[in-house]
This record gives C-alpha cells, sequence and structure tokens, in this order.
C-alpha cells in the first residue's frame, strides 16, 4: 500500500483502512435507529426523515459513474479527506437546523461523500483480500462491511438516543471523521495510482444533476404518497407531470451527448435487464423489514427503539451465514448462480413464514431471532450474488460502474421508497377493511358511562389484533411471491428447462405435427 509512510508496519496497514471504512460507512445526513428520538423533539414527519434518508441514498447511487474519474484525478489522501470532511460538516449541519429545504441537498451530499470514502478505501485494499481480483471473493467480504454498518449504525444510533441524545450521534460522527483526518495527515502521503492525471473534463454534469432531481422528486411521491392520498392530491399530480417531463429530457440528453452521463449501452450487454428485474422483485420483497416490521414492533407490541435495533442486530449472524455461503459458492466451488438466488430467495420465504406463523402478540420477541437471522442472510445472498452476476455481464470497467449506478437506484434506492409506498397502501386498505369486517361486534347502542372505559379497552384490544391479522396478510403475499421466485429458480437451473425451451407453435402447425406423429405410429404398428 504505497500510500502509507514507510515507518507503517506494513501487516496494520489494511486493518487500518478497514476501520477507516467502517468509520465512514457509520456516518450517514439521518441515522435509523434514532427516528422516533428526531420525531420526538423536532417537527419533522416520518416521511420527511424518510425522504431526507432517500436523499442520502440517491446521492450515494448518482455518483457511481464518478468514482473512478475522481479516483484518477486526486490524491488518495485528497478524497479520504475531503469524504471527511464533507460528512462532518454536514452532520454539523443536519443537527442543528429542521429546514427541509437546506436538508435534501445536505443530505445528498453526505451521500455522495459516504460512496466516495467508501471506494476509495476499499479499492486500495482490494488485492489485500484477493490476489487474482476475483470478485466471487470481493464482493462478499464488501458486503460483510457494508451490512455490518447498516445495521451496527442504526443500533449505536438508538443506544446513544436512549442514554443521551440524537444529537450526540451525529458529534460521534464527527469525532470518527477528525479520526480518518487524523489517520490521513500522520500516517498517509498523496499518492494517486495515474502518474497522469486524468482531467474532469468531458462529464456530463449536468445530466447527472438532473438524474438526481427526477430521483428526488420519483422519491417524494412514493414517500408522501400515502400522506397524501397518492393522485388525489393536486401537488402530487404536478409532481408526476414535472417527472415524466423530467424523464423525457434525461432520456434524450442520454441519447444524444457525446460522452452521456449513462451510457445506454448497457442494456445491451447479455442478462442485464434481467438481474435488474431480480433485484427490483427481491428489494420488493425485503422492503417488509422497514415498512411492516416497523409497525409490528412499534404499533403492535409498543417496543422502544434500542430495544427493536437490539433485536434486529440477530440478522448480522445471518449476514455473515450467508456471506460464507456465498463466498464458498462463487469463490471457491464457482457453481452457476441461479441455485443460489434459490437459496437466497427460499431464505425469504422461511423469514415471511416465521413472520406470519409467529405474528401473535402474546409471542415472546426472542422468538423471532431465528426468522431476523433468515432475512440477513437472504440480504447477504441475494446482494452479493447479484452484484457479481452485474459484472460477469458487464465486462468493460467504464459500463460496469454505470450499469451499477443503475443497479443501485434499484437496489439501495428505488425498489425501498417503492416498498414503503406499496406496503403502507396495502396496511391500509386491509386495515379498513378487516376493522370493518371485526368490529361489527362493537355497538354504541345502550351504552352507559360506566361501560364506556371497558368499550375503550375492548376498542384497543380490537385495534391491536385486526393489526396483526392484517400484517399477516401481507406476509401472506410475500411467501406466495418469494415461493414462485425459489422455485422458477429451482426450474431454471435443470438444464432442459433453462436451454430447451422452445416457442410454442401456432395451433394448425401444432396440429399438423400431431397428425405426423399419429401416422409414423400406425406405419411402425403395421
Amino acid at each position: 500500500m504505497p500510500m502509507f509512510r514507510d515507518w507503517v508496519p506494513k501487516p496494520l496497514q489494511p486493518w487500518i483502512y478497514i476501520l477507516q471504512v467502517l468509520c465512514i460507512q457509520f456516518s450517514g445526513g439521518v441515522y435509523l435507529g434514532a427516528l422516533e428520538a428526531v420525531r420526538g423533539t423536532t417537527a419533522l414527519q416520518l416521511e420527511d426523515l424518510l425522504m431526507l434518508l432517500y436523499a442520502g441514498l440517491a446521492g450515494m447511487a448518482v455518483w457511481f459513474p464518478m468514482l473512478f474519474r475522481m479516483k484518477f484525478r486526486f490524491t488518495n489522501q485528497q478524497l479520504l479527506i475531503g469524504s471527511a470532511v464533507v460528512i462532518a460538516v454536514c452532520n454539523l449541519i443536519t443537527m442543528r437546523t429542521t429546514n427541509m429545504a437546506l436538508l435534501l441537498p445536505v443530505c445528498f451530499l453526505a451521500g455522495i461523500a459516504k460512496i466516495q470514502g467508501t471506494f476509495e478505501n476499499m479499492s486500495n485494499i482490494q488485492l489485500w483480500m484477493t490476489p487474482e481480483r476475483d470478485f466471487g471473493v470481493f464482493f462478499p467480504i464488501l458486503h460483510i462491511i457494508l451490512l455490518t454498518a447498516i445495521t451496527g449504525s442504526a443500533w449505536l444510533a438508538a443506544v446513544v438516543a436512549f442514554h443521551l441524545s440524537w444529537q450526540m450521534m451525529h458529534v460521534l460522527t464527527v469525532g470518527t471523521m477528525a479520526f480518518v483526518v487524523l489517520v490521513q495527515l500522520l500516517l498517509c502521503r498523496p499518492w494517486c495510482p495515474m502518474p497522469q492525471r486524468m482531467p474532469l473534463k468531458g462529464i456530463d454534469i449536468s445530466t447527472g444533476l438532473l438524474i438526481s432531481l427526477l430521483m428526488l422528486m420519483i422519491s417524494y411521491i412514493l414517500v408522501y404518497g400515502d400522506r397524501l392520498m397518492w393522485f388525489f392530491s393536486p401537488v402530487l399530480r404536478w409532481v408526476l407531470a414535472l417527472s415524466l417531463i423530467l424523464l423525457a429530457f434525461v432520456m434524450y440528453r442520454l441519447k444524444t451527448a457525446e460522452q452521456p452521463y449513462i451510457s445506454l449501452d448497457i442494456f445491451k450487454y447479455r442478462n442485464v435487464l434481467s438481474i435488474l428485474l431480480v433485484t427490483a422483485v427481491a428489494e420488493l420483497l425485503l422492503g417488509a423489514e422497514h415498512t411492516l416490521e416497523e409497525i409490528y414492533w412499534t404499533e403492535v407490541r409498543g417496543l422502544e427503539e434500542h430495544t427493536k435495533t437490539a433485536l434486529c442486530l440477530w440478522s448480522l449472524p445471518g449476514v455473515y451465514v450467508g456471506v460464507l455461503v456465498t463466498l464458498f459458492w462463487l469463490g471457491h466451488k464457482r457453481w452457476k448462480v441461479w441455485k443460489l438466488f434459490a437459496v437466497g430467495f427460499g431464505c425469504i420465504l422461511v423469514y415471511s413464514m416465521w413472520m406470519y406463523f409467529y405474528l401473535d402478540v402474546n409471542v415472546p420477541i426472542e422468538q423471532y431471532r431465528l426468522g431476523l437471522a433468515f432475512r440477513g442472510c437472504a440480504y447477504a445472498i441475494l446482494a452479493a450474488s447479484l452484484m457479481w452476476s452485474l459484472h460477469e455481464s458487464v465486462h468493460d470497467l467504464q459500463h460496469f460502474f454505470m450499469a451499477l449506478f443503475i443497479f443501485n437506484v434499484i437496489h439501495m434506492y428505488l425498489a425501498g421508497a417503492s416498498g414503503y409506498g406499496l406496503y403502507t397502501t396495502l396496511f391500509k386498505h386491509f386495515m379498513a377493511d378487516n376493522m370493518s369486517r371485526y368490529g361489527s361486534c362493537l355497538t354504541l347502542t345502550s351504552l352507559t358511562p360506566d361501560a364506556l372505559p371497558a368499550f375503550n379497552s375492548r376498542l384497543a384490544t380490537l385495534s391491536v389484533s385486526v393489526m396483526s391479522v392484517t400484517l399477516k396478510q401481507i406476509f401472506g403475499w410475500i411467501v406466495w411471491v418469494s415461493a414462485f421466485m425459489t422455485s422458477a429458480f429451482l426450474l431454471l437451473d435443470i438444464p432442459r428447462v433453462r436451454t430447451g425451451i422452445e416457442k410454442i407453435p401456432y395451433w394448425p402447425v401444432y396440429g399438423i405435427k400431431m397428425l405426423a406423429r399419429m401416422g409414423q405410429g400406425r406405419g411402425n404398428i403395421k
């Protein structure tokens, strides 16, 4: 690692970078574990905080095409110090203001700095992890760090908010960013892998900014849709119309620009569309974690934020098992990926069935640990294997990072926001239907003032029961979809099904073939 000074012990050098990437990955604009604390002390609603979260994810996704250009233009020290300073400043701003017009671009910039710092750290230790640049090894190990940070940062933010205040998580992030800056100043020297620096000329930054704006408008529709009654709201209708106009203009720019921000040629690579479709389905199914589980833990079981996040830590053993399975499958055995997809969707099937059968207020929360572990295993297997499949399909390095942009728009951003909008709408619909069905047992006729407390108690009990039934219904749909995906990938692994599928001919052609076979049969009998 030539960026380190000579006196730094070589065995410690990659571990220092792993510590740096963990510091950067634990950072963010807003923190999932502290959402309830932020809502309790500010005027921000849940939808506002989710919008800020997706703004950060949009910044991470849209910056993928720029990662290598930045690496070949600036030194390692400049990129990491710049990322740490931007994250620290953004955290200082987010803890001091509740102005959404200011918070949205701040969280967006924090997402850009987060992905740039993560890429710079991981790209410098890639050869240490796999000297052969085997992405069947690199992507699973990468997801150990990413998924540990996602779950661990939510737990840490909840614990800090419970014992201190939610602002202290931002102070802690500023401290970790100061550590990254000190490491770069004291232990490292300026170093760039390109002796001839690559200029930043010719980058279609304007189209990248328009794509970012389009992503934020789409997330606004998906996040605020249920709250504003979807397209009954004139605001959402206007946002949708402007989004369609902006989408048409962006597509025109991508087709006509000499060096487009995203080349549409990536869709000509084999299996890219199929990989993106499977990614969208997987993320929609796993979106139950953010919506249905949140409703169950908060509204039905009444758990505090730090208790919820501590329980969700049980997904981490599943993550590590999923990573080991993916390493063994892709890195060691190099088996085909079809059955691995089936294993991933099978883990979603087990998780959704576990939640379906154990969804009851009388079940101890410890009973959900194994189901959460299966959820983590599914996420690790599908995220790493889908990214590996994308790399196998798109061999050109520049096109691969453009494909990563579209992959992460679906993987981190669009499918998650769509899942939130879908599940909240389904929950609202089924909840109203079930209350009308099961609420008929309650009546206000002949109700006396003395009976009012008992009536309120029965109403509260009924509401909790109906919520459980509604969640069971939605998890039931997830069971069916995940079972279908598991069966489909198991069938695709059968050679005859995978390679021998023929188009069904027109009925007259089919009849002529049948008559010909029957004629041959009669001739053989004679």
